[in-house]
């Protein structure tokens, strides 16, 4: 396995797969213990997701939990990474748009401005792609 490294304007060795990794097991983190919550819970996820009006509660939280679980696991593990970091670019701010647009409310507007920074962090991502540590790279 080749690990790709570069040297910094200051000398010192960075390692770019590593870094990368390191950002996806931070991503997922939230996703794979989120989805994991609302699929096990399934009845209080859809009473709460009835409470924000959303549509059939139960199916809602059934498709949103597997969307973070799977979402999450393809990220932690770097499979069909660009796909998975753009749905879950979108997911996530359009998470933000239904769950935290109480802005006069300071926490709300902090749980949105974290959505942008996680959804951010998966645009980076779709862009960079995996790196060689990832499913992606020894598929390809």
């Amino acid at each position: 396995m080749s690990i790709n490294t570069s040297v910094a304007a200051s000398g010192t060795t960075s390692n770019n797969s590593v870094t990368i990794l390191l950002g996806r097991i931070l991503l997922s983190v939230i996703f794979l213990l989120s989805g994991f919550g609302k699929l096990t819970a399934i009845a209080g996820t859809a009473g709460y997701f009835g409470s924000l009006g959303l549509p059939l509660p139960t199916v809602t939280a059934i498709v949103v939990g597997l969307i973070e679980l799977v979402g999450g696991l393809a990220i932690l593990v770097g499979f069909q990474t660009r796909i998975a970091a753009w749905v879950l670019a979108i997911f996530t701010v359009a998470t933000g748009l239904v769950a935290h647009t109480g802005w006069a409310d300071q926490m709300q507007m902090i749980s949105f401005m974290k959505n942008l920074g996680i959804a951010g962090g998966f645009l980076v991502l779709a862009s960079s792609g995996a790196g060689s540590l990832s499913v992606d790279a020894k598929r390809g």
